[in-house]
């Protein structure tokens, strides 16, 4: 994968307690910025905004 993100929600300080994505044309990688050797969660791009949906989703709260 290319380049990580971390969220902008990651917090002050080393801002390791969140998530980090990464992007190319055929697919969003997401991954633990703790442990970011380890595995990653892979989907298709057209896949994503829906899972972050499920996430978002008041069931989830």
């Amino acid at each position: 994968m290319g380049n990580w993100r971390r969220s902008s929600y990651s917090g002050e300080g080393d801002g390791n307690n969140c998530v980090e994505i990464a992007t190319s044309p055929t697919h969003v990688a997401v991954r633990d910025s703790k442990t970011p050797a380890r595995a990653t969660l892979t989907f298709p791009p057209e896949a994503f905004a829906p899972f972050l949906d499920t996430l978002r989703s008041p069931a989830r709260r």
